[in-house]
């Protein structure tokens, strides 16, 4: 073979191994750019799967979480036990039973939530789930006998509503066979435009206990008029009705024991009615017993210590005061005013006043709210015993304390629970008293 026509051949076929060499690692290259771009994402994924139980789990116990680490550190309060969410609007009303296990919720989304409080510190908590009828809007919510049962308090455009809510005890015997199953309500008894057109504000209850009383569950339902209505929590029938005759309530109140309904309303007097019990423990009648005067502008709420015996008021004069009314009214004596304490609100200028008070049960911590703030005060000095600035991410709806310790964890704690139209109920422990 000519010599030159050797060398241009092994010149072609040497051009070719390299160009294939060349194109190889080319194109292995490529394959391995375009592997080491999806295999991360493939790889993220398992690793993202995971990570969103953790950070609901996160956000159970925070629930502040969607924010940055600094706005987290910051509304997170120490005494924040836990979060109670699953609603779907703004939570209107709350309400805790006799024993302090179950915490019924109103819901602006149409629905009663019972919540089971066996351990505040849980991670979830079962909760039974009551539609109301179609067009209403639960705004408050009230036990009825046990925590087995509740009256609730409706909202349409055809005015007030009252539903009681109740179901069968379980049988001993299947107690344990259907404890993992809530058993399912049936309404009892109903009553429609309760207060003509006029919205319901508030319901009280409690187990009527004073003198002859028959132990009943009693309930007042207090309108955004004049009027309040008692009703039988159980059978539904009316047992009294009162005109407050200042112009526009703002909310009603029975004692503990079933005795006195007092009423917030426009003025700065605070009326007290007694309920009075025949001797079959009925309710026989509801007389004017007394009024609180002293301060100086409306009384935006009242609540009553846990013996009866007296009634604690926060009024727009920015002042708390804490009456007798432990009194023979029936012979003209006035109830007194035991204390009286300054907010201890620092609103820039604005008017220093609280829209709502719970007292603990053993009557020595005082909470009270204003908007998204939630304070504790000692009863005895009046002292503000600590400040949650943003207890909420939206104006706080209800307040209540749980009538018995919960137990958290290994310890058991008085704990006050607080709803928002920011969807959410939240469970906080009590503060610390100071010694004496």
């Amino acid at each position: 073979m000519d010599p030159v026509l050797l060398i241009a051949v092994l010149s072609i076929l040497i051009g070719a191994v390299i160009a294939l060499a060349f194109f190889g690692n080319y194109f292995r290259k490529r394959s391995s750019e375009i592997q080491s771009i999806s295999q991360p994402e493939l790889q993220s994924d398992p690793k993202k799967q995971p990570s969103k139980p953790h950070q609901t789990k996160k956000s159970h116990a925070k629930p502040h979480s969607h924010t940055s680490d600094k706005d987290q550190n910051k509304k997170h309060h120490p005494l924040d036990v836990n979060t109670l969410k699953g609603h779907g609007d703004a939570v209107t009303g709350l309400c805790f039973s006799s024993d302090g296990r179950s915490l019924a919720t109103a819901c602006a989304d149409g629905v009663l939530r019972v919540f089971k409080v066996d351990d505040a510190s849980s991670k979830s908590f079962k909760f039974l789930r009551i539609n109301l009828p179609v067009g209403g809007h639960p705004v408050a919510v009230s036990f009825s006998d046990d925590g087995l049962s509740l009256v609730a308090a409706s909202q349409s455009l055809s005015g007030s509503s009252l539903y009681m809510y109740g179901v069968e005890k379980p049988k001993p015997s299947e107690e344990v066979k259907q404890q993992p199953k809530l058993p399912l309500p049936e309404i009892k008894w109903e009553h429609h435009k309760v207060h003509e057109k006029l919205g319901i504000l508030t319901l009280s209850g409690t187990t009527a206990s004073y003198g002859s009383a028959d132990g009943s569950t009693i309930v007042a339902s207090c309108s955004e008029g004049t009027d309040i209505i008692l009703w039988h929590g159980k059978t539904g029938k009316i047992l009294g009705h009162v005109d407050t005759n200042q112009l526009k309530n703002t909310m009603a109140a029975l004692s503990p024991n079933g005795r006195f309904l007092a009423a917030a309303a426009f003025t700065a007097d605070v009326k007290v009615w007694e309920i009075v019990y025949s001797k079959d423990g009925s309710v026989k009648e509801v007389s004017k017993a007394m009024q609180l005067k002293g301060h100086k502008s409306a009384v935006t709420w009242l609540c009553f210590t846990p013996n009866s015996e007296q009634i604690i008021t926060a009024s727009k004069d920015g002042s708390i005061r804490i009456w007798n009314i432990n009194v023979r009214y029936h012979m003209d004596e006035d109830p007194k005013t035991l204390k009286v304490f300054p907010i201890p609100l620092d609103l820039g200028g604005a008017t220093v006043q609280y829209d709502r008070l719970s007292l603990s049960p053993d009557g020595k911590i005082l909470a009270a709210t204003h908007g998204t703030t939630l304070q504790w005060l000692c009863v005895e000095t009046g002292k503000l015993l600590d400040t949650a600035d943003k207890a909420h991410e939206g104006d706080i709806t209800c307040i209540a304390w749980a009538p018995k310790t919960i137990p958290m964890g290994d310890e058991k704690v008085l704990v006050l629970a607080t709803s928002s139209i920011d969807k959410k109920v939240k469970l906080w422990a009590a503060p610390s008293l100071p010694a004496p």
